[in-house]
Protein backbone atom coordinates (compact mmCIF):
# COMPACT_ATOMS: atom_id res chain seq x y z
CA UNK A 1 0.00 0.00 0.00
CA UNK A 2 1.16 3.50 -0.80
CA UNK A 3 -0.08 6.50 1.15
CA UNK A 4 2.04 9.03 -0.74
CA UNK A 5 0.31 11.19 -3.36
CA UNK A 6 0.99 10.22 -6.95
CA UNK A 7 0.34 13.79 -8.02
CA UNK A 8 1.13 16.96 -6.04
CA UNK A 9 -2.29 17.55 -4.52
CA UNK A 10 -3.71 14.04 -3.96
CA UNK A 11 -4.86 13.61 -0.37
CA UNK A 12 -5.38 9.85 -0.61
CA UNK A 13 -3.90 7.07 -2.72
CA UNK A 14 -3.89 3.30 -2.26
CA UNK A 15 -2.67 0.33 -4.31
CA UNK A 16 -3.77 -2.90 -2.61
CA UNK A 17 -3.64 -6.50 -3.75
CA UNK A 18 -5.78 -8.32 -1.19
CA UNK A 19 -9.51 -8.33 -0.47
CA UNK A 20 -9.11 -7.62 3.25
CA UNK A 21 -6.95 -4.57 2.61
CA UNK A 22 -9.34 -3.14 0.01
CA UNK A 23 -12.33 -3.71 2.28
CA UNK A 24 -10.59 -2.10 5.25
CA UNK A 25 -9.55 0.93 3.18
CA UNK A 26 -13.03 1.61 1.82
CA UNK A 27 -14.71 0.81 5.16
CA UNK A 28 -12.75 3.67 6.70
CA UNK A 29 -14.27 5.99 4.08
CA UNK A 30 -17.84 4.69 3.65
CA UNK A 31 -18.50 2.51 6.68
CA UNK A 32 -18.46 -1.28 7.24
CA UNK A 33 -19.44 -3.42 4.26
CA UNK A 34 -18.93 -6.85 2.73
CA UNK A 35 -16.47 -7.30 -0.16
CA UNK A 36 -16.19 -10.56 -2.12
CA UNK A 37 -14.03 -11.11 -5.20
CA UNK A 38 -14.67 -13.72 -7.89
CA UNK A 39 -10.89 -14.29 -8.13
CA UNK A 40 -9.30 -12.94 -4.92
CA UNK A 41 -5.75 -13.54 -6.18
CA UNK A 42 -6.40 -11.17 -9.11
CA UNK A 43 -7.56 -8.15 -7.13
CA UNK A 44 -5.72 -4.93 -7.99
CA UNK A 45 -7.49 -2.28 -5.98
CA UNK A 46 -6.62 1.32 -6.75
CA UNK A 47 -8.13 4.42 -5.20
CA UNK A 48 -6.91 7.97 -5.64
CA UNK A 49 -8.62 11.20 -4.73
CA UNK A 50 -9.07 14.09 -2.36
CA UNK A 51 -10.96 14.80 0.82
CA UNK A 52 -12.75 18.13 1.14
CA UNK A 53 -12.01 18.92 4.77
CA UNK A 54 -15.04 20.91 5.86
CA UNK A 55 -17.47 17.96 5.82
CA UNK A 56 -15.20 15.02 4.89
CA UNK A 57 -16.53 14.58 1.33
CA UNK A 58 -14.27 12.25 -0.68
CA UNK A 59 -13.90 12.55 -4.47
CA UNK A 60 -11.77 10.38 -6.71
CA UNK A 61 -11.39 7.35 -8.97
CA UNK A 62 -11.56 3.69 -7.97
CA UNK A 63 -11.10 0.25 -9.58
CA UNK A 64 -10.78 -3.32 -8.29
CA UNK A 65 -9.15 -5.15 -11.21
CA UNK A 66 -11.44 -8.19 -10.93
CA UNK A 67 -15.17 -8.84 -10.54
CA UNK A 68 -16.25 -7.94 -7.00
CA UNK A 69 -19.48 -7.75 -5.02
CA UNK A 70 -20.02 -5.12 -2.36
CA UNK A 71 -22.82 -5.80 0.10
CA UNK A 72 -24.36 -3.54 2.72
CA UNK A 73 -25.41 -5.79 5.57
CA UNK A 74 -24.82 -3.64 8.68
CA UNK A 75 -27.22 -0.97 7.48
CA UNK A 76 -26.99 1.10 10.68
CA UNK A 77 -23.18 1.27 10.48
CA UNK A 78 -22.80 2.19 6.81
CA UNK A 79 -22.70 5.94 7.37
CA UNK A 80 -22.26 7.50 3.93
CA UNK A 81 -23.88 8.05 0.55
CA UNK A 82 -21.58 6.56 -2.09
CA UNK A 83 -22.16 7.81 -5.65
CA UNK A 84 -20.32 6.21 -8.53
CA UNK A 85 -20.19 6.60 -12.31
CA UNK A 86 -18.13 4.23 -14.51
CA UNK A 87 -15.62 5.89 -16.82
CA UNK A 88 -15.50 2.53 -18.60
CA UNK A 89 -16.87 -0.88 -17.80
CA UNK A 90 -20.11 -1.63 -15.95
CA UNK A 91 -21.58 -2.31 -12.53
CA UNK A 92 -25.03 -3.34 -11.29
CA UNK A 93 -26.88 -2.24 -8.16
CA UNK A 94 -29.40 -4.69 -6.69
CA UNK A 95 -31.85 -3.23 -4.22
CA UNK A 96 -35.31 -4.35 -3.13
CA UNK A 97 -35.51 -6.90 -5.93
CA UNK A 98 -34.66 -4.29 -8.60
CA UNK A 99 -31.44 -4.51 -10.66
CA UNK A 100 -29.99 -1.26 -12.02
CA UNK A 101 -27.26 -1.38 -14.69
CA UNK A 102 -24.67 1.37 -14.38
CA UNK A 103 -22.33 2.40 -17.20
CA UNK A 104 -20.73 5.68 -18.40
CA UNK A 105 -24.22 7.05 -19.02
CA UNK A 106 -25.79 6.04 -15.70
CA UNK A 107 -24.47 6.45 -12.18
CA UNK A 108 -25.84 4.85 -9.02
CA UNK A 109 -26.20 5.84 -5.37
CA UNK A 110 -25.51 3.41 -2.54
CA UNK A 111 -27.35 4.89 0.45
CA UNK A 112 -27.11 4.25 4.20
CA UNK A 113 -29.87 2.48 6.17
CA UNK A 114 -30.79 0.25 3.20
CA UNK A 115 -29.64 -3.32 2.39
CA UNK A 116 -28.25 -3.50 -1.14
CA UNK A 117 -25.59 -5.14 -3.28
CA UNK A 118 -23.27 -3.66 -5.91
CA UNK A 119 -21.64 -5.96 -8.48
CA UNK A 120 -18.63 -4.33 -10.18
CA UNK A 121 -17.02 -5.76 -13.33
CA UNK A 122 -13.27 -6.28 -13.30
CA UNK A 123 -12.69 -3.76 -16.10
CA UNK A 124 -14.77 -1.05 -14.40
CA UNK A 125 -12.96 2.15 -13.48
CA UNK A 126 -15.26 4.75 -11.98
CA UNK A 127 -15.63 8.15 -10.44
CA UNK A 128 -16.73 7.99 -6.83
CA UNK A 129 -18.07 10.67 -4.51
CA UNK A 130 -18.64 9.76 -0.86
CA UNK A 131 -20.69 12.14 1.29
CA UNK A 132 -21.22 11.40 4.97
CA UNK A 133 -24.76 10.90 6.20
CA UNK A 134 -24.24 13.69 8.74
CA UNK A 135 -23.12 16.19 6.09
CA UNK A 136 -26.03 15.28 3.83
CA UNK A 137 -28.66 15.55 6.55
CA UNK A 138 -27.30 18.79 8.02
CA UNK A 139 -27.20 20.41 4.57
CA UNK A 140 -30.75 19.25 3.90
CA UNK A 141 -31.88 20.74 7.22
CA UNK A 142 -30.25 24.06 6.30
CA UNK A 143 -32.12 24.05 3.00
CA UNK A 144 -35.44 23.14 4.62
CA UNK A 145 -34.73 25.43 7.59
CA UNK A 146 -36.01 22.73 9.95
CA UNK A 147 -34.93 19.34 11.32
CA UNK A 148 -35.71 16.32 9.16
CA UNK A 149 -38.01 13.63 10.57
CA UNK A 150 -36.85 10.67 8.44
CA UNK A 151 -33.65 9.67 6.59
CA UNK A 152 -32.94 11.19 3.19
CA UNK A 153 -33.52 8.59 0.46
CA UNK A 154 -32.52 9.19 -3.16
CA UNK A 155 -33.72 7.45 -6.28
CA UNK A 156 -30.72 5.12 -6.76
CA UNK A 157 -30.18 5.67 -10.51
CA UNK A 158 -28.58 8.91 -11.79
CA UNK A 159 -28.71 10.01 -15.43
CA UNK A 160 -25.20 11.13 -16.46
CA UNK A 161 -26.14 12.24 -19.99
CA UNK A 162 -29.11 14.58 -19.62
CA UNK A 163 -30.61 17.09 -17.23
CA UNK A 164 -29.59 18.38 -13.82
CA UNK A 165 -27.99 15.12 -12.67
CA UNK A 166 -25.71 15.09 -15.74
CA UNK A 167 -24.67 18.63 -14.86
CA UNK A 168 -23.91 17.48 -11.32
CA UNK A 169 -21.67 14.67 -12.57
CA UNK A 170 -19.83 17.09 -14.87
CA UNK A 171 -19.24 19.36 -11.88
CA UNK A 172 -17.93 16.48 -9.77
CA UNK A 173 -15.63 15.32 -12.59
CA UNK A 174 -14.34 18.88 -13.02
CA UNK A 175 -13.49 19.08 -9.31
CA UNK A 176 -11.69 15.71 -9.44
CA UNK A 177 -9.69 16.72 -12.52
CA UNK A 178 -8.74 20.13 -11.16
CA UNK A 179 -7.65 18.74 -7.79
CA UNK A 180 -4.87 16.88 -9.59
CA UNK A 181 -3.30 20.09 -10.85
CA UNK A 182 -4.09 23.12 -8.68
CA UNK A 183 -3.17 23.85 -5.08
CA UNK A 184 -6.16 26.22 -5.01
CA UNK A 185 -8.23 23.15 -4.12
CA UNK A 186 -6.08 22.64 -1.05
CA UNK A 187 -7.32 25.93 0.41
CA UNK A 188 -10.04 25.27 2.97
CA UNK A 189 -11.46 28.77 2.61
CA UNK A 190 -12.08 28.01 -1.07
CA UNK A 191 -13.19 24.36 -0.91
CA UNK A 192 -15.66 24.84 1.96
CA UNK A 193 -18.13 26.56 -0.36
CA UNK A 194 -17.47 24.10 -3.19
CA UNK A 195 -18.28 21.20 -0.90
CA UNK A 196 -21.56 22.76 0.18
CA UNK A 197 -22.44 23.50 -3.45
CA UNK A 198 -21.74 19.88 -4.39
CA UNK A 199 -24.02 18.52 -1.65
CA UNK A 200 -26.79 21.08 -2.24
CA UNK A 201 -26.62 20.46 -5.97
CA UNK A 202 -27.07 16.72 -5.47
CA UNK A 203 -30.07 17.20 -3.16
CA UNK A 204 -31.70 19.52 -5.69
CA UNK A 205 -30.81 17.56 -8.83
CA UNK A 206 -31.51 13.97 -7.82
CA UNK A 207 -35.14 13.02 -6.95
CA UNK A 208 -35.53 12.10 -3.30
CA UNK A 209 -38.16 11.81 -0.57
CA UNK A 210 -37.72 15.51 0.31
CA UNK A 211 -37.96 16.92 -3.21
CA UNK A 212 -41.55 18.15 -2.81
CA UNK A 213 -40.83 19.69 0.59
CA UNK A 214 -37.79 21.48 -0.83
CA UNK A 215 -39.77 22.97 -3.69
CA UNK A 216 -42.25 24.39 -1.19
CA UNK A 217 -39.63 25.52 1.33
CA UNK A 218 -37.29 27.21 -1.15
CA UNK A 219 -40.18 29.23 -2.53
CA UNK A 220 -41.06 30.69 0.87
CA UNK A 221 -38.64 32.93 2.78
CA UNK A 222 -38.92 33.41 6.55
CA UNK A 223 -40.19 36.82 7.70
CA UNK A 224 -37.64 39.57 8.31
CA UNK A 225 -37.83 39.33 12.09
CA UNK A 226 -36.75 35.68 11.92
CA UNK A 227 -33.91 36.51 9.55
CA UNK A 228 -32.77 39.21 12.02
CA UNK A 229 -32.94 36.74 14.90
CA UNK A 230 -31.04 34.06 12.99
CA UNK A 231 -28.36 36.50 11.90
CA UNK A 232 -27.99 37.67 15.50
CA UNK A 233 -27.60 34.07 16.73
CA UNK A 234 -24.97 33.26 14.11
CA UNK A 235 -23.01 36.44 14.81
CA UNK A 236 -23.04 36.07 18.60
CA UNK A 237 -23.11 32.30 19.13
CA UNK A 238 -19.88 32.37 21.16
CA UNK A 239 -21.48 34.69 23.72
CA UNK A 240 -23.62 33.70 26.70
CA UNK A 241 -26.91 34.46 24.95
CA UNK A 242 -30.29 34.19 26.62
CA UNK A 243 -33.76 34.13 25.12
CA UNK A 244 -34.30 37.80 25.90
CA UNK A 245 -31.26 38.76 23.78
CA UNK A 246 -32.71 36.97 20.75
CA UNK A 247 -36.14 38.44 21.43
CA UNK A 248 -34.70 41.97 21.48
CA UNK A 249 -32.77 41.36 18.24
CA UNK A 250 -35.92 40.14 16.52
CA UNK A 251 -38.01 43.05 17.78
CA UNK A 252 -41.15 40.96 18.31
CA UNK A 253 -42.94 39.36 21.23
CA UNK A 254 -41.69 36.12 22.73
CA UNK A 255 -44.81 34.30 21.59
CA UNK A 256 -44.36 35.44 17.99
CA UNK A 257 -40.66 34.57 18.09
CA UNK A 258 -41.35 31.02 19.32
CA UNK A 259 -44.16 30.54 16.82
CA UNK A 260 -41.97 31.72 13.93
CA UNK A 261 -38.98 29.55 14.89
CA UNK A 262 -41.16 26.47 15.26
CA UNK A 263 -42.96 27.09 11.98
CA UNK A 264 -39.92 27.87 9.81
CA UNK A 265 -37.00 26.17 11.60
CA UNK A 266 -38.75 23.41 13.54
CA UNK A 267 -36.96 24.37 16.76
CA UNK A 268 -37.27 26.82 19.62
CA UNK A 269 -34.83 29.78 19.49
CA UNK A 270 -32.54 28.33 22.18
CA UNK A 271 -32.58 24.84 20.60
CA UNK A 272 -31.64 26.46 17.29
CA UNK A 273 -28.74 28.22 19.04
CA UNK A 274 -27.53 24.94 20.58
CA UNK A 275 -27.69 23.07 17.25
CA UNK A 276 -25.86 25.89 15.50
CA UNK A 277 -23.08 25.80 18.11
CA UNK A 278 -22.77 22.01 17.83
CA UNK A 279 -22.61 22.22 14.03
CA UNK A 280 -19.84 24.82 14.14
CA UNK A 281 -17.92 22.80 16.74
CA UNK A 282 -18.09 19.75 14.46
CA UNK A 283 -16.83 21.75 11.51
CA UNK A 284 -13.89 23.06 13.55
CA UNK A 285 -13.04 19.54 14.73
CA UNK A 286 -13.02 18.32 11.12
CA UNK A 287 -10.97 21.24 9.89
CA UNK A 288 -8.40 21.26 12.70
CA UNK A 289 -7.77 17.51 12.88
CA UNK A 290 -5.44 16.83 15.79
CA UNK A 291 -4.10 20.38 16.05
CA UNK A 292 -6.74 21.48 18.59
CA UNK A 293 -8.23 19.87 21.66
CA UNK A 294 -11.94 18.97 21.46
CA UNK A 295 -12.63 20.43 24.91
CA UNK A 296 -10.97 23.69 23.89
CA UNK A 297 -13.15 23.96 20.79
CA UNK A 298 -16.34 23.11 22.68
CA UNK A 299 -15.68 25.59 25.47
CA UNK A 300 -14.92 28.35 22.98
CA UNK A 301 -18.49 27.93 21.72
CA UNK A 302 -20.11 28.12 25.14
CA UNK A 303 -20.22 24.44 26.17
CA UNK A 304 -19.01 24.54 29.75
CA UNK A 305 -20.40 21.13 30.78
CA UNK A 306 -18.33 18.76 28.63
CA UNK A 307 -20.24 15.60 29.53
CA UNK A 308 -23.51 17.18 28.45
CA UNK A 309 -21.81 18.53 25.33
CA UNK A 310 -20.61 15.05 24.32
CA UNK A 311 -24.09 13.59 24.88
CA UNK A 312 -25.82 16.30 22.81
CA UNK A 313 -23.17 16.02 20.09
CA UNK A 314 -23.69 12.27 19.75
CA UNK A 315 -27.46 12.68 19.70
CA UNK A 316 -27.29 15.23 16.87
CA UNK A 317 -24.54 13.69 14.71
CA UNK A 318 -24.82 9.98 15.53
CA UNK A 319 -21.15 9.81 16.55
CA UNK A 320 -18.94 11.03 19.39
CA UNK A 321 -16.65 14.08 19.00
CA UNK A 322 -13.62 11.79 19.25
CA UNK A 323 -14.85 9.66 16.32
CA UNK A 324 -15.23 12.84 14.25
CA UNK A 325 -11.66 13.81 15.14
CA UNK A 326 -10.32 10.33 14.30
CA UNK A 327 -11.90 10.49 10.85
CA UNK A 328 -10.40 13.95 10.33
CA UNK A 329 -6.95 12.63 11.28
CA UNK A 330 -7.39 9.67 8.92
Amino acid sequence: MSTKPVVPFRDIHADLFDVAGARSWMSSICGPHMLNASHPADIQFRHSGNVLKSMSTTLGCIEYGTDVTIGIVEVDSFNSYSLSLPLHGEQELSKGGVHLRSDPGRGVIVSPNEPQELNIAGDCRKLQVVITRTAMHKTLEEMLQRPIDKPLRFDPEMDALNGATASWWRMAKHFIDEMEHSDLYGQLFFTRDLERALIKGLILAQPNNYSDALRQSLGVKPPHYLLRAREFIHANAREALCLEDIENAAGVSRFKLFDGFKRYFGLSPMAYLKNHRLTVVRQEILESGASRNISEIAMSWGFTHLGRFASEYRKLFDETPSVTQQRSRG
